[in-house]
């Protein structure tokens, strides 16, 4: 089987399949000129083409007589096998139309919880209105998040730093890291933390990839420093009700820490100058993103 299939397409690979519209019209008129004339050729170009075709399929197709042109055997049994190639050739290669109303995909994202705080309830709806028969699979980043797009088990990730190259990748909107403690905690006064105040705390950490928040932990990395990570979590959310009465600092992101800014018991300040977030997504969040970081 592998040597058959090695040599059809070793032999496929010197085919001009563009001869395939002018061979069907000269079997199906019998007629060099008339066949010209169908496939918008000049008289000697389909001439030569079918020069071309003979030399390929190794027969003469059409042989000249005192009424005109007959097909030989070959060309007959060609002309049978055309009849049902052109149209589904036709279908392949034609510009496809995507209509989400009667579309039936299966789309599959990697989000935390942040994106779907902020925007993915909202295309979940979307989603699901304008196109009510496809499926909108959500799953938390994992690992192997990158190859999986890569190899098409995902159709896109909401992600927090820069992919590898072959991935095409769009920046919605900036944010930035702010550190929220207990509203008791030592550190709660204070509008920024510095980067030996931030070092010295107990953190609890978001695990999105590998156990960490991938940008905050390639940050410290480069400076050559590190936090300790006294408690792990898998939501983002869930790190705003355990801070309460503990001395843990968690580093999240600002438009999520907003929407729980009244929320008793808490206290924010400033990360370090060194840690900045920027959030890589593809969305609508041009809908739903309500104005610049200046404003909260």
């Amino acid at each position: 089987m592998f040597g058959i299939t090695d040599m059809l397409m070793t032999h496929l690979d010197g085919v001009d399949l563009n001869l395939l519209p002018p061979l069907a019209a000269l079997l199906e008129e019998r007629h060099v000129t008339r066949a010209a004339d169908r496939s918008g050729l000049s008289q000697p170009a389909m001439s030569r083409t079918l020069a071309r075709l003979r030399q390929l399929l190794g027969d003469q197709l059409l042989i000249r007589h005192s009424r005109g042109y007959f097909l030989t055997p070959r060309a007959e049994r060609i002309q049978r096998q055309l009849a049902g190639l052109m149209p589904q050739l036709e279908t392949l290669f034609a510009a496809e139309v995507f209509d989400p109303a009667t579309a039936e995909e299966h789309y599959r994202v990697a989000a935390t919880d942040y994106a779907l705080f902020l925007l993915l309830h909202q295309v979940a709806r979307a989603v699901n209105k304008l196109s009510p028969h496809s499926a909108l699979h959500i799953e938390s980043p994992h690992d192997t998040v990158f190859d999986d797009l890569v190899h098409g088990r995902l159709d896109l990730s909401f992600y927090v730093a820069d992919p590898p190259a072959g991935l095409r990748q769009e920046l919605l909107f900036d944010d930035i890291c702010v550190c929220v403690m207990a509203a008791d905690h030592p550190l709660a006064g204070r509008k920024r933390l510095t980067l030996d105040q931030y070092l010295r705390c107990s953190h609890l950490v978001i695990d999105i990839i590998e156990g960490d928040q991938p940008l905050i932990a390639n940050r410290l990395a480069e400076l050559g420093v590190a936090r300790r990570a006294a408690v792990t979590l898998p939501l983002n959310a869930a790190a705003l009700a355990t801070l309460a009465g503990t001395t843990l600092v968690a580093t999240l992101n600002r438009r999520l820490v907003d929407k729980y800014a009244d929320a008793p018991g808490l206290a924010v300040a400033a990360a370090p100058v060194e840690q900045w977030l920027r959030a890589t997504i593809r969305s609508i969040a041009a809908e739903i993103v309500d104005g610049p970081l200046g404003s909260h």
